[in-house]
């Protein structure tokens, strides 16, 4: 076939423009219609990317001449577009590079190194940017942009960035559109100066997420404020406040910070990260009645079902989420699955006297577990704790919600949980003889796994305790805080070069977390068992237990009053006075807060007035 006839109406020329025209329209068509499920949408995109890629091939197979120039640079943007969607990122740039060396070669121009990719792209624009195909190198260079956000190479873009602004004024201007009406020329699938607008936003928000990753905090703000203004999706400007809220954090401007997140939920409703982060915000200002607002909506936020991801709309095929996928960006826009943000919820509620509203908020987690509905897709931080733990948790908060009844059946289910993995007995070696590593390496049948089981079952009983103490069965109570201590006393501690022991409580200050849980199990349930003994009028055994209490757990309170109570019933009312007056200097434990529900000291059961307690021993003093 002759060069000549190739401009006749039935030439190759211009029947693959009528191919690829075809193809464009299809796609404009499926994107205009009906929403279609991720499966149809993933379909159609890999039937397109075939298609244009066939195409492609029908054209580089004749010899490169001037003439097909611009329609196979437009064939290569399309083939190029719909291969990222694939995510065939290193595919689509060697497609990209060829095709340019293509239209180098059918122009006339010398060659170019292909390498490094900005001397390549600035010999080609010097090359070609006075030619009839400029409109269409930019057009891919758009494309080589894509790629390099998509794959992380911001520093590519940033020495690229002077030719890239000129590129992008030249599309905003519309430069290089004069013959868009023409019916005569390949159409492309997305509209070039959308989708380098789309390119100009998620750069500054991969820029900004990387200097907020190296402590360049007020560097990324100005650029992201300015972003906030470029016409982008709604859920991108919304990134570009919640970043600038992120900065404004670090920079110790917290009120700012939440301003910054209050106008990224006004930009967009569903930004969960701006609620996160706001909740994060009112949790270090102390604010716990917003922070509590907060976790709500958030949990509400991420129980919604997720959007159907249909086809792209408008004229941008390519997703934001394709071409932000920095590890910086991801670890800032991330926050704790919806069972986590629950959980947090529940327990703030409970520890900041919004008790009833916290067990609905752990009955509805416990449901949730239950039925596997694991909503929400986000990271998880921090995770939640295991199940034995949650059911000590609810069984707690049930207990302070005056619902024994409800906390007792939680308690039984611990019990039963662990009742055939307990150990006859348990040795620990010194934590400092295990790097840390190797101890969370641990898996199940381990010591650390045995220790965890033998401390939720005493949790459980001591638990189980309380309830019968708040019912007033002490003699059920006893039975419940014997089984808690006999539990615990069959660990012991082996000292390297020594004989195994009873851990105390300098040992459990120093040597973590376990051993102080231990020590703390050991002292409320002796407390509980003493008081229990104090109501049956058991004196010598309650003041048996009182003392072992407070030796395994000076700071108990509860352990200090009813001694002092014990003592005065004795007729040692000196010591009973001095018991009281040394209880009442004790310092609020700082960590309270931090401790889980089923190891603070009981709300309900019996309890001593200390008003009445002052009275007798301004009484014992003036007589």
């Amino acid at each position: 076939m002759t060069n000549n006839n190739m401009y006749e109406p039935d030439s190759l020329l211009h029947r693959w423009v009528r191919e690829n025209n075809d193809l464009v329209n299809k796609w404009k068509q499926q994107e205009r219609g009906d929403a279609l499920s991720r499966d149809q949408t993933q379909s159609s995109l890999r039937w397109c990317c075939s298609e244009f890629h066939k195409l492609l091939r029908k054209i580089q197979g004749v010899p490169a001449v001037a003439d097909l120039s611009q329609l196979e640079l437009t064939v290569v943007f399309n083939a190029c577009a719909f291969s990222l969607t694939q995510t065939q990122f290193s595919e689509a740039e060697l497609l990209l590079t060829q095709a340019v060396e293509r239209a180098l070669e059918m122009t006339g121009n010398d060659p170019v190194a292909s390498d490094p990719p900005v001397c390549f792209w600035r010999a080609i624009l010097k090359s070609l940017g006075n030619s009839a195909l400029n409109p269409s190198i930019m057009n891919l260079l758009c494309l080589q942009w894509a790629i390099w956000l998509a794959t992380c190479r911001l520093k590519t873009i940033q020495d690229l960035q002077e030719e890239l602004s000129s590129l992008s004024e030249r599309l905003g201007s519309g430069v290089g559109d004069e013959r868009k009406k023409s019916h005569e020329i390949p159409l492309v699938v997305m509209e070039p100066r959308k989708l380098n607008e789309l390119l100009q936003i998620c750069t500054i928000i991969d820029q900004g997420a990387e200097r907020l990753s190296e402590g360049r905090s007020s560097e990324a703000l100005s650029d992201l404020q300015r972003a906030s203004s470029l016409p982008a999706p709604r859920a991108l400007l919304a990134n570009t406040h919640l970043l600038s809220g992120f900065c404004l954090a670090h920079m110790g401007r917290p009120q700012m910070a939440l301003q910054c997140y209050r106008n990224a939920l006004e930009t967009d409703s569903c930004c969960v990260y701006a609620l996160y982060q706001s909740m994060l915000i009112y949790r270090h200002l102390g604010n716990t009645q917003a922070e509590i607002q907060a976790l709500r909506l958030l949990h509400s936020t991420l129980m919604l079902p997720p959007a159907t991801e249909s086809s792209p709309v408008g004229t941008c095929l390519l997703s934001p989420s394709l071409l932000l996928r920095s590890q910086s960006l991801s670890r800032l826009l991330s926050v704790p699955s919806a069972l986590s943000v629950l959980h947090s919820l529940a327990l703030k509620c409970v520890l900041h006297g919004r008790v009833s509203e916290g067990v609905e908020h752990y009955l509805d987690l416990l449901a949730a577990l239950h039925s596997e509905d694991r909503h929400g897709t986000h990271a998880e931080a921090p995770p939640l704790p295991r199940l034995p733990e949650l059911y000590l948790e609810a069984g707690a908060a049930l207990l302070m919600a005056r619902r024994p009844a409800d906390c007792m059946a939680l308690c039984d289910e611990v019990i039963n949980m662990t009742l055939e993995l307990l150990p006859e007995k348990l040795m620990l070696e010194e934590p400092e003889e295990k790097c840390a590593a190797e101890t969370e390496a641990e898996g199940p049948g381990s010591d650390q796994d045995k220790v965890g089981m033998l401390l939720w079952a005493g949790a459980a009983h001591l638990l189980h305790g309380h309830c019968q103490a708040h019912l007033k069965d002490w003699k059920q109570a006893v039975t419940h805080y014997t089984r808690c201590i006999n539990l615990l006393v069959k660990v012991r501690v082996k000292k390297k070069g020594s004989q195994p022991q009873i851990p105390c409580v300098d040992m459990a200050g120093r040597k973590g977390t376990d051993l102080r849980t231990l020590q703390r199990l050991k002292g409320l349930s002796l407390a509980g068992r003493g008081v229990s003994f104090t109501q049956r009028d058991q004196l010598r055994e309650a003041l048996r237990d009182l003392q072992l209490s407070l030796q395994a757990l000076p700071e108990c309170v509860g352990a200090g009053l009813w001694h002092g109570e014990v003592l005065w019933r004795l007729g040692r009312r000196q010591e009973a006075a001095a018991c009281w007056e040394k209880t009442w200097s004790f310092t609020a434990e700082s960590s309270l807060v931090s401790l889980p529900l089923y190891l603070q000291e009981p709300q309900s059961g019996p309890s001593l007035d200390s008003t009445d307690l002052r009275h007798r021993i301004e009484e014992l003093t003036h007589t």
